[in-house]
Protein backbone atom coordinates (compact mmCIF):
# COMPACT_ATOMS: atom_id res chain seq x y z
CA UNK A 1 0.00 0.00 0.00
CA UNK A 2 1.51 3.17 -1.13
CA UNK A 3 0.32 7.09 -0.41
CA UNK A 4 0.03 7.29 -4.50
CA UNK A 5 -2.22 4.59 -4.54
CA UNK A 6 -4.43 6.40 -1.50
CA UNK A 7 -4.43 9.57 -3.43
CA UNK A 8 -5.61 7.74 -6.94
CA UNK A 9 -8.76 6.11 -4.54
CA UNK A 10 -9.55 9.52 -2.83
CA UNK A 11 -9.85 11.33 -6.37
CA UNK A 12 -12.11 8.07 -8.12
CA UNK A 13 -14.17 8.78 -4.92
CA UNK A 14 -14.50 12.61 -5.40
CA UNK A 15 -15.06 12.31 -9.14
CA UNK A 16 -16.70 8.66 -9.23
CA UNK A 17 -14.69 8.41 -12.69
CA UNK A 18 -11.52 6.86 -13.58
CA UNK A 19 -11.02 8.96 -16.96
CA UNK A 20 -11.38 12.57 -14.66
CA UNK A 21 -9.22 11.04 -11.68
CA UNK A 22 -6.37 10.01 -13.78
CA UNK A 23 -6.69 13.20 -15.79
CA UNK A 24 -7.08 15.56 -11.91
CA UNK A 25 -3.53 13.13 -11.25
CA UNK A 26 -1.77 13.91 -14.12
CA UNK A 27 -1.54 9.98 -14.55
CA UNK A 28 -2.85 7.97 -17.58
CA UNK A 29 -6.31 6.02 -17.47
CA UNK A 30 -4.75 2.56 -17.10
CA UNK A 31 -2.04 3.71 -14.79
CA UNK A 32 -4.62 5.11 -12.36
CA UNK A 33 -6.63 1.71 -12.90
CA UNK A 34 -3.84 -0.54 -12.58
CA UNK A 35 -2.72 0.69 -8.87
CA UNK A 36 -5.81 0.83 -7.70
CA UNK A 37 -6.61 -2.80 -8.49
CA UNK A 38 -3.29 -3.22 -7.17
CA UNK A 39 -4.34 -2.07 -3.78
CA UNK A 40 -8.07 -4.05 -4.03
CA UNK A 41 -6.10 -7.27 -4.62
CA UNK A 42 -3.75 -6.70 -1.79
CA UNK A 43 -6.74 -6.16 0.35
CA UNK A 44 -8.72 -9.14 -0.93
CA UNK A 45 -11.65 -6.02 -1.10
CA UNK A 46 -13.78 -4.18 -3.61
CA UNK A 47 -13.13 -0.62 -3.42
CA UNK A 48 -15.13 0.47 -5.92
CA UNK A 49 -18.42 -0.89 -7.62
CA UNK A 50 -17.68 -0.83 -11.02
CA UNK A 51 -21.16 -1.75 -12.14
CA UNK A 52 -22.84 0.92 -11.26
CA UNK A 53 -22.90 4.40 -13.18
CA UNK A 54 -21.38 7.07 -12.10
CA UNK A 55 -18.70 4.06 -10.18
CA UNK A 56 -20.12 4.08 -6.16
CA UNK A 57 -18.20 2.99 -3.12
CA UNK A 58 -18.52 -0.42 -1.65
CA UNK A 59 -19.55 -0.22 1.78
CA UNK A 60 -15.79 -1.17 3.37
CA UNK A 61 -14.80 1.34 0.56
CA UNK A 62 -16.35 4.30 2.39
CA UNK A 63 -14.82 3.09 5.20
CA UNK A 64 -11.35 3.00 3.67
CA UNK A 65 -11.52 6.33 1.85
CA UNK A 66 -11.95 7.66 5.42
CA UNK A 67 -9.22 6.69 6.90
CA UNK A 68 -7.38 7.33 3.47
CA UNK A 69 -8.34 10.86 3.73
CA UNK A 70 -6.25 10.90 7.11
CA UNK A 71 -3.25 9.31 5.83
CA UNK A 72 -3.02 11.59 2.83
CA UNK A 73 -3.25 14.79 4.74
CA UNK A 74 -1.05 13.50 7.78
CA UNK A 75 1.59 13.11 4.74
CA UNK A 76 1.23 16.54 3.30
CA UNK A 77 2.19 17.78 6.52
CA UNK A 78 5.62 16.27 6.34
CA UNK A 79 6.67 19.27 4.24
CA UNK A 80 4.95 21.79 6.46
CA UNK A 81 7.00 20.61 9.22
CA UNK A 82 10.12 21.04 7.45
CA UNK A 83 9.00 24.37 6.06
CA UNK A 84 8.42 25.47 9.07
CA UNK A 85 11.43 24.34 11.12
CA UNK A 86 13.42 26.29 7.97
CA UNK A 87 10.98 29.41 8.69
CA UNK A 88 10.27 29.13 4.90
CA UNK A 89 7.00 31.19 4.05
CA UNK A 90 5.93 29.86 0.63
CA UNK A 91 4.11 26.91 -1.00
CA UNK A 92 0.95 26.12 -1.98
CA UNK A 93 -1.99 27.97 0.57
CA UNK A 94 -6.17 27.03 0.33
CA UNK A 95 -7.65 29.93 1.45
CA UNK A 96 -11.53 30.12 1.94
CA UNK A 97 -13.17 33.39 2.28
CA UNK A 98 -17.08 34.04 2.89
CA UNK A 99 -19.39 35.74 0.07
CA UNK A 100 -19.84 39.08 1.89
CA UNK A 101 -16.51 39.48 3.00
CA UNK A 102 -14.46 38.60 0.04
CA UNK A 103 -15.42 41.45 -2.71
CA UNK A 104 -14.21 43.92 -0.59
CA UNK A 105 -11.24 42.34 1.16
CA UNK A 106 -9.89 40.66 -1.36
CA UNK A 107 -8.45 43.27 -3.69
CA UNK A 108 -7.61 45.71 -0.66
CA UNK A 109 -4.93 43.18 0.71
CA UNK A 110 -4.24 40.80 -1.97
CA UNK A 111 -1.87 42.59 -4.51
CA UNK A 112 0.09 43.62 -1.13
CA UNK A 113 0.40 40.16 -0.07
CA UNK A 114 1.37 38.25 -3.37
CA UNK A 115 4.62 41.50 -3.71
CA UNK A 116 5.59 40.79 -0.23
CA UNK A 117 5.24 36.86 -0.25
CA UNK A 118 5.92 36.16 -3.91
CA UNK A 119 7.05 32.28 -2.78
CA UNK A 120 3.30 31.57 -1.83
CA UNK A 121 0.83 30.21 -4.52
CA UNK A 122 -2.70 31.04 -3.06
CA UNK A 123 -5.24 29.29 -4.18
CA UNK A 124 -8.71 31.14 -3.33
CA UNK A 125 -12.40 30.08 -2.98
CA UNK A 126 -15.44 31.59 -1.85
CA UNK A 127 -17.53 29.63 0.26
CA UNK A 128 -20.24 29.60 2.69
CA UNK A 129 -19.45 29.23 6.54
CA UNK A 130 -20.70 26.10 6.51
CA UNK A 131 -18.85 25.07 3.67
CA UNK A 132 -16.01 26.51 5.27
CA UNK A 133 -15.85 24.61 8.44
CA UNK A 134 -16.36 21.28 6.54
CA UNK A 135 -13.27 22.08 4.38
CA UNK A 136 -10.99 23.19 7.53
CA UNK A 137 -12.12 19.98 9.39
CA UNK A 138 -11.47 17.41 6.61
CA UNK A 139 -7.86 19.16 5.80
CA UNK A 140 -8.97 20.40 2.20
CA UNK A 141 -8.42 24.61 3.33
CA UNK A 142 -5.50 25.58 5.36
CA UNK A 143 -7.63 28.47 6.64
CA UNK A 144 -10.37 30.79 6.05
CA UNK A 145 -12.00 34.46 6.70
CA UNK A 146 -15.11 34.47 8.11
CA UNK A 147 -17.36 36.35 10.21
CA UNK A 148 -16.81 34.79 14.01
CA UNK A 149 -17.03 33.84 16.87
CA UNK A 150 -18.04 30.30 15.92
CA UNK A 151 -17.54 28.33 18.68
CA UNK A 152 -16.09 25.48 17.37
CA UNK A 153 -13.34 23.44 19.36
CA UNK A 154 -11.74 22.34 16.52
CA UNK A 155 -11.22 25.65 14.52
CA UNK A 156 -8.95 28.50 16.04
CA UNK A 157 -9.94 31.90 15.78
CA UNK A 158 -7.49 35.15 15.29
CA UNK A 159 -9.34 38.36 14.93
CA UNK A 160 -8.09 40.86 12.15
CA UNK A 161 -11.16 43.76 12.69
CA UNK A 162 -14.71 44.69 13.77
CA UNK A 163 -16.90 45.36 10.66
CA UNK A 164 -19.80 48.16 11.71
CA UNK A 165 -23.32 47.71 10.14
CA UNK A 166 -24.54 50.55 8.24
CA UNK A 167 -27.92 51.28 7.67
CA UNK A 168 -29.28 51.89 4.05
CA UNK A 169 -32.36 53.45 3.86
CA UNK A 170 -33.65 54.91 0.91
CA UNK A 171 -35.91 58.10 0.34
CA UNK A 172 -39.16 58.05 1.68
CA UNK A 173 -38.24 55.80 4.44
CA UNK A 174 -39.77 55.91 7.76
CA UNK A 175 -35.91 56.35 9.25
CA UNK A 176 -34.77 58.00 6.17
CA UNK A 177 -35.22 61.56 7.70
CA UNK A 178 -32.77 60.32 10.73
CA UNK A 179 -29.25 61.59 11.03
CA UNK A 180 -28.25 58.37 13.21
CA UNK A 181 -30.23 55.70 13.76
CA UNK A 182 -30.41 53.14 16.85
CA UNK A 183 -30.62 49.15 16.69
CA UNK A 184 -34.19 49.34 18.04
CA UNK A 185 -35.27 51.51 15.09
CA UNK A 186 -34.84 48.46 12.84
CA UNK A 187 -38.34 46.38 12.10
CA UNK A 188 -37.88 42.84 10.33
CA UNK A 189 -41.14 43.41 8.51
CA UNK A 190 -39.41 46.27 5.79
CA UNK A 191 -35.63 44.85 6.38
CA UNK A 192 -34.54 43.22 2.73
CA UNK A 193 -32.21 40.36 4.00
CA UNK A 194 -29.58 37.74 2.59
CA UNK A 195 -30.74 34.70 0.98
CA UNK A 196 -30.61 31.64 3.77
CA UNK A 197 -26.97 30.52 4.64
CA UNK A 198 -25.38 33.64 4.68
CA UNK A 199 -23.73 34.09 8.08
CA UNK A 200 -24.81 37.80 7.47
CA UNK A 201 -27.94 37.67 7.06
CA UNK A 202 -28.21 35.56 10.81
CA UNK A 203 -26.59 38.39 12.40
CA UNK A 204 -29.20 40.91 10.63
CA UNK A 205 -31.69 38.57 12.21
CA UNK A 206 -29.97 38.53 15.43
CA UNK A 207 -30.08 42.06 16.04
CA UNK A 208 -33.59 42.54 14.97
CA UNK A 209 -34.36 39.83 17.81
CA UNK A 210 -32.66 41.98 20.23
CA UNK A 211 -35.71 43.74 20.09
CA UNK A 212 -38.60 41.81 19.36
CA UNK A 213 -39.34 38.63 21.24
CA UNK A 214 -40.81 36.43 17.98
CA UNK A 215 -39.31 37.12 14.20
CA UNK A 216 -41.07 35.74 11.74
CA UNK A 217 -39.05 33.13 9.50
CA UNK A 218 -40.50 33.96 6.67
CA UNK A 219 -39.34 37.16 5.05
CA UNK A 220 -40.77 38.31 1.57
CA UNK A 221 -37.67 39.41 -0.65
CA UNK A 222 -34.26 38.03 -0.16
CA UNK A 223 -30.93 38.42 -2.33
CA UNK A 224 -28.15 36.06 -3.01
CA UNK A 225 -26.23 39.65 -2.92
CA UNK A 226 -25.46 42.33 -1.26
CA UNK A 227 -25.52 44.43 -4.79
CA UNK A 228 -29.07 43.57 -5.16
CA UNK A 229 -30.48 44.24 -2.18
CA UNK A 230 -28.98 48.14 -2.70
CA UNK A 231 -31.18 47.87 -5.68
CA UNK A 232 -33.89 46.43 -4.05
CA UNK A 233 -34.24 49.31 -1.96
CA UNK A 234 -33.62 51.95 -4.12
CA UNK A 235 -36.99 50.55 -5.65
CA UNK A 236 -38.66 51.41 -2.90
CA UNK A 237 -39.04 47.68 -1.29
CA UNK A 238 -37.29 48.11 2.14
CA UNK A 239 -34.29 49.16 3.82
CA UNK A 240 -30.97 46.89 4.25
CA UNK A 241 -27.93 46.71 6.06
CA UNK A 242 -24.85 46.70 4.69
CA UNK A 243 -21.08 45.90 5.91
CA UNK A 244 -19.34 48.73 6.77
CA UNK A 245 -16.65 48.07 3.77
CA UNK A 246 -19.30 47.67 1.41
CA UNK A 247 -20.29 51.35 1.65
CA UNK A 248 -16.81 52.50 0.41
CA UNK A 249 -16.97 52.29 -3.19
CA UNK A 250 -21.03 53.41 -3.78
CA UNK A 251 -21.39 56.46 -6.08
CA UNK A 252 -22.34 60.29 -4.20
CA UNK A 253 -26.32 59.49 -4.81
CA UNK A 254 -26.14 56.27 -3.09
CA UNK A 255 -23.97 57.37 -0.01
CA UNK A 256 -26.81 59.96 0.69
CA UNK A 257 -29.11 56.83 2.23
CA UNK A 258 -26.16 55.86 4.44
CA UNK A 259 -27.25 55.95 8.07
CA UNK A 260 -24.66 54.83 10.75
CA UNK A 261 -26.07 53.72 14.31
CA UNK A 262 -25.29 55.34 17.48
CA UNK A 263 -22.64 54.06 19.60
CA UNK A 264 -21.97 51.45 20.37
CA UNK A 265 -22.19 50.12 17.19
CA UNK A 266 -23.56 46.73 16.20
CA UNK A 267 -20.62 45.14 14.09
CA UNK A 268 -19.61 41.61 12.80
CA UNK A 269 -16.05 40.30 13.97
CA UNK A 270 -13.95 39.39 10.98
CA UNK A 271 -11.31 36.57 11.98
CA UNK A 272 -8.74 34.43 10.10
CA UNK A 273 -9.99 30.84 10.98
CA UNK A 274 -7.81 27.52 10.45
CA UNK A 275 -7.88 23.76 12.23
CA UNK A 276 -6.50 23.33 15.33
CA UNK A 277 -4.18 21.20 13.85
CA UNK A 278 -2.54 23.44 11.28
CA UNK A 279 0.97 23.68 10.45
CA UNK A 280 1.38 26.77 8.24
CA UNK A 281 1.45 28.70 10.57
CA UNK A 282 4.06 31.19 9.11
CA UNK A 283 1.73 31.57 6.53
CA UNK A 284 -1.25 32.32 8.84
CA UNK A 285 1.17 35.17 11.01
CA UNK A 286 2.13 36.33 7.56
CA UNK A 287 -1.63 37.06 6.39
CA UNK A 288 -2.95 38.27 9.48
CA UNK A 289 -0.30 41.07 9.58
CA UNK A 290 -0.59 42.45 6.11
CA UNK A 291 -4.90 41.93 6.58
CA UNK A 292 -4.41 44.06 9.75
CA UNK A 293 -1.97 46.71 8.73
CA UNK A 294 -3.91 47.45 5.53
CA UNK A 295 -7.55 47.06 7.70
CA UNK A 296 -6.55 49.74 9.93
CA UNK A 297 -6.36 52.81 7.70
CA UNK A 298 -9.89 51.36 6.47
CA UNK A 299 -11.92 51.32 9.96
CA UNK A 300 -11.87 53.52 12.59
CA UNK A 301 -14.59 52.81 14.71
CA UNK A 302 -14.06 51.90 17.82
CA UNK A 303 -16.87 51.67 20.03
CA UNK A 304 -19.11 48.76 18.72
CA UNK A 305 -20.94 45.88 19.97
CA UNK A 306 -20.35 42.57 18.11
CA UNK A 307 -23.60 40.78 17.01
CA UNK A 308 -23.22 36.66 16.51
CA UNK A 309 -23.13 34.90 13.21
CA UNK A 310 -24.83 32.18 14.75
CA UNK A 311 -28.62 31.43 13.92
CA UNK A 312 -30.58 31.61 16.68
Amino acid sequence: MTITQLYYILAVAENQNFTKAAEKCFVTQPTLSMQIQKLEDELDVLIFDRSKKPIELTEVGRKIVTQAKNIVNESYRIQDIVDQQKGFIGGEFKLGIIPTIMPTLLPMFLKAFIKKYPKIKLKIEELTTEEIISRLNEGHLDAAIAATPLEIESIKERVLYFEPFVGYIPEHHRLHSKQKINTSDLDIDDMLLLEDGHCFRDGVINLCKTFKSQVDSHFQLESGSIETLIKLSNEGLGMTLLPYLHTLDLNEKSKQNLHHFNEPSPAREVSLIYHKSELKMQIIEAMQSVISGIIRGAIKFQNVEIISPLPK
